[in-house]
C-alpha cells in the first residue's frame, strides 16, 4: 500500500505534535522540577536566524524579544499553554540567577567530569555543546569573582581556554538544537539535590583549570 499525501501530511503533523509535546515536557521539567526560568529562543535554518534580521550576530543562539518566559514553578499544562504561543522555539535558560556557568572544551570538560567525580566533590549538571563545548552550572555570583578565584589559585597569568557566564547570558537546554549545528545534549543530567544548589565555583575551579592547562599544553 502506497502512501498518499493526505498520509504525508498528517505523518508530518504527528511529527510536529511529537516534538510540541517533547518541548512542553522539557519546559516543565525544567520549570517545576529544577526550579529554573524557560525563555523562548530563536532557531537558525541554513545559518539564518529566526528571529527575522538578516544581520543577526547570534543566529539561533538568543531569545526571542517579543516572548516572555516561562517562570520557575510553572507545571505542565502552564508550560504548555506558554510554550503554544511560540511552536519550535529553542529551549534557553537564563544565567546569573539560579546559577552560572563555567564553559571549557567539552574534551577537558570529560576529562575533569571523570576526576571531580572520583574526587567526591558535589557536582551540578553538565551540557555539552555541538560546538564541542561542556558548560558547568554552578552557583550563581561566579562570574563575577572568577578573576580572584583564578589569582587565588595561581592561574590567572595561564591562558586557559577557560570562560565563566553570569547575568544577561543565556544558554541553550537539552534537547533543543544550537544555531543550527545539532542538539546540546547532557554530560550530567541535572537532579533534585543538585539543581537547586550547584555547587560553588572554587570546589571545581583547581581541577577545571589544571585539566584546561594540560590539554592546552
Amino acid at each position: 500500500m502506497g502512501f498518499t499525501i493526505g498520509g504525508i501530511r498528517e505523518m508530518r503533523s504527528g511529527s510536529r505534535r511529537r516534538v510540541r509535546t517533547t518541548e512542553c515536557t522539557a519546559v516543565a521539567e525544567y520549570t517545576g522540577l529544577w526550579g529554573w526560568d524557560v525563555v523562548p529562543g530563536a532557531r537558525a535554518v541554513a545559518g539564518r536566524c529566526s528571529c527575522g534580521d538578516l544581520g543577526c550576530t547570534a543566529p539561533g543562539a538568543h531569545p526571542l524579544a517579543f516572548a516572555e518566559p516561562v517562570p520557575a514553578g510553572a507545571g505542565l499544562d502552564d508550560a504548555t499553554k506558554a510554550w503554544s504561543d511560540y511552536p519550535g522555539a529553542a529551549l534557553l535558560l537564563p544565567v546569573g540567577g539560579a546559577f552560572d556557568v563555567i564553559e571549557v572544551a567539552e574534551a577537558a570538560g570529560r576529562r575533569a567530569l571523570v576526576r571531580l567525580e572520583r574526587m567526591g566533590l558535589p557536582l551540578g549538571p553538565v551540557c555539552a555543546t555541538p560546538t564541542g563545548r561542556a558548560q558547568f552550572f554552578v552557583a550563581p555570583g561566579a562570574a563575577a569573582e572568577l578573576p580572584q578565584l583564578l589569582y587565588r589559585m595561581g592561574w590567572d597569568d595561564a591562558d586557559l581556554d577557560l570562560h565563566c557566564l553570569g547575568a544577561g547570558a543565556h544558554i541553550t537546554a537539552p534537547p533543543s538544537d544550537l544555531g543550527g549545528l545539532g542538539p546540546v545534549r547532557w554530560l550530567r543530567p541535572p537532579t533534585l539535590d543538585a539543581a537547586g544548589a550547584p555547587p560553588q565555583a572554587r570546589l571545581l575551579l583547581g581541577t577545571l583549570a589544571y585539566i584546561c592547562h594540560r590539554t592546552h599544553c
